[in-house]
């Protein structure tokens, strides 16, 4: 009897872009993803953080560099992808988050999350697959969205609205590039501990209302997600496309 093999999780000789990586779940995916052997571009605002945390993997014997890049300046961004790719693997995990009543949202606020997390992310996204097809190359897209791309919650009507349309593109541009074996998918996280979550969870009323709808009792820590992104980027997830990989300790079980 001749079995099966597992396919590798591995990523040897595969170009990672990271956009959002400086801090939190974006850190965590390029942490993941040099780990696994891939060599990865570290992409934020910040070049001190950047900087640091390039720093950080290449001391532990990781292929890392940094590249300064804001994805709400959509022609600058496309522009540094073109000339630093073609890329294997995007994680696209820039973003922010402006929550408050609905009834209070102003123009500003809705503009900047959808600026960042919806147009910002199709567009690296776009950016990134161009570089794939002109290279001829099949690749995994990993857009960052949240278990708000599924649900609804307090004070969150336009991230949600971000999200479920992160998760509209992603489909569709699973349809459309599957042909040119570029698979697309989102990772949605829980509320994660991270330094853009600590307002909300130095609040005792939202942790008791997080922790008490999170099926498993707490909330996520960044190495809850490292696994899963190595999974999308890597062979073992090569029939996966147009999915949504839950992470969210069953809150949209729920």
């Amino acid at each position: 009897m001749i079995l099966p093999v597992t396919p590798s999780f591995r990523l040897d000789g595969r170009r990672a872009l990271v956009a959002g990586a400086s801090s939190g779940i974006g850190l965590a995916a390029a942490a993941a993803l040099a780990g696994a052997g891939a060599r990865v571009t570290l992409a934020a605002r910040s070049a001190d953080r950047l900087e640091a945390a390039v720093a950080a993997l290449r001391a532990r014997g990781d292929a890392a560099g940094a590249l300064v890049l804001d994805v709400t300046d959509v022609e600058a961004t496309a522009a540094a992808v073109a000339a630093e790719g073609p890329f294997d693997v995007l994680v696209n995990s820039a973003g922010l988050a402006r929550h408050g009543p609905a009834l209070a949202t102003a123009p500003a606020d809705y503009d900047a999350a959808m600026g960042a997390n919806l147009r910002g992310a199709y567009f690296l996204a776009q950016a990134a697959a161009r570089g794939m097809a002109a290279a001829g190359r099949a690749g995994s897209i990993v857009t960052v969205s949240s278990q708000m791309g599924h649900v609804g919650g307090p004070d969150r009507a336009v991230y949600c609205a971000t999200k479920h349309g992160v998760e509209g593109f992603t489909k569709a541009m699973a349809i459309e590039w599957g042909p040119l074996g570029i698979r697309v998918n989102t990772l949605c996280p829980t509320f994660i501990l991270t330094p853009l979550t600590k307002g909300t969870f130095d609040d005792p009323a939202r942790r008791a209302w997080i922790e008490g709808k999170i099926k498993l009792g707490r909330a996520g820590r960044v190495e809850d997600v490292m696994g899963a992104v190595v999974f999308l980027a890597s062979d073992a997830a090569a029939l996966v496309t147009g999915a949504a990989l839950m992470v969210d300790g069953g809150w949209t079980a729920g």
